[in-house]
């Protein structure tokens, strides 16, 4: 389909869709075998189908073919650039740099938009007043119907309530290019899409809730992931020298434990301290501290969830080393974005 008009696309051809401003869809990789179904779930929903599809491979170095064949009849509107391991703020400004069309969608490499997506998102672009500048999807996170979910299962899960998740967000190509797109010192998939959604606001945008549903399935983990996650406390950092100390409140982001975690950490560091020093009760009542905060962590994460063996131990192990790790990361952001200016980016 040729489109005269870059700016606009009529309907779908008679299936009821309403006209709609053409768009770009921006889909970050880094060759994960998802994107073949991420791809072909967008070339077979019903509706009008985007002016262009950008693959952005952020792939640190180059690997296996990606499964562009997948995109079937979207194959001859899709073009892919190499990001090398930027991250995936500067892999959606790679993405956002290379589309043309007046709206840009950017989803995640291992979602799948449902059957009518391509049609409910035309008519979530054709309602956008000219003061809107995001439309965010709506996610759904299948879950096990014969058990109960794990620690990492119900984590994922969150991102149904999450707002402004780039997982699936159409942003106004202008509302981007006016706040300088993503920050790219957010170099893991965490916090760069409040930051952003923080800025658009700022700048006099308005962001509200489509009616288009993507699914995100729960990607495999191995038992330390959560561990892993914990870098995200240098990016709590960045958002607080950024945004203020009331970001969380107006992200709309839970909060988290660190404070807890701030508290246990410094019940174990005092343990060797007061043994050190000779004050053995202290150290005790110290040890008792980390002992009841460390039960209590773990106790929590198992709430709800389904009690095996692997589960309880995997909880029992990471809740242990998950407050120190968060705190070493908050610390590690507090000296590296001491600095830290407003994003001063043109994608």
């Amino acid at each position: 389909m040729s489109v005269a008009d870059p700016r606009q696309v009529r309907g779908d051809g008679g299936t009821g869709a309403p006209d709609a401003p053409a768009y770009a869809v921006v889909v970050p990789t880094i060759g994960r075998e998802c994107l073949a179904d991420c791809l072909a779930a967008l070339a077979t929903a019903d509706g009008p189908p985007p002016v262009e599809v950008v693959v952005v491979d952020d792939r640190p170095e180059p690997g296996d073919e990606l499964p562009l064949a997948a995109a079937g009849v979207l194959r001859d509107r899709l073009r892919v650039r190499a990001t090398h391991g930027a991250g995936p703020a500067a892999a959606r400004n790679a993405g956002l740099r290379e589309a043309g069309a007046p709206w840009v969608v950017f989803l995640d490499d291992d979602v799948r938009v449902d059957a009518d997506w391509r049609r409910r998102l035309a008519a979530d672009l054709a309602a956008a007043s000219p003061a809107t500048g995001g439309v965010q999807g709506r996610l759904v996170v299948p879950l096990p119907e014969d058990r109960r979910p794990t620690d990492w299962e119900r984590g994922t899960a969150g991102l149904a309530d999450a707002s402004w998740a780039t997982a699936d967000m159409a942003y106004r190509a202008d509302a981007l290019r006016a706040v300088g797109g993503f920050d790219e010192r957010f170099r893991r998939a965490f916090r760069e899409d409040a930051d952003l959604a923080l800025r658009v606001l700022g700048a006099g945008w308005e962001l509200r809730r489509g009616a288009r549903t993507t699914r995100h399935p729960v990607r495999p983990a191995g038992p330390w992931v959560s561990v892993r996650a914990q870098r995200g406390n240098a990016d709590d950092v960045l958002m607080t020298r950024l945004h203020g100390r009331d970001w969380w409140t107006r992200a709309r982001a839970p909060k988290g434990r660190f404070p807890g975690h701030l508290l246990v950490t410094a019940a174990a560091a005092a343990v060797p301290l007061c043994l050190l020093t000779g004050h053995r009760r202290p150290a005790a009542l110290a040890a008792s501290l980390w002992a009841l905060g460390t039960a209590e962590f773990t106790a929590a994460r198992l709430r709800g969830g389904p009690w095996t063996a692997r589960e309880v131990a995997t909880m029992a192990a990471t809740s242990v080393l998950i407050p120190p790790l968060a705190v070493g990361h908050r610390l590690a952001g507090t000296a590296r974005h001491r600095g830290a200016r407003p994003w001063q980016g043109t994608p």
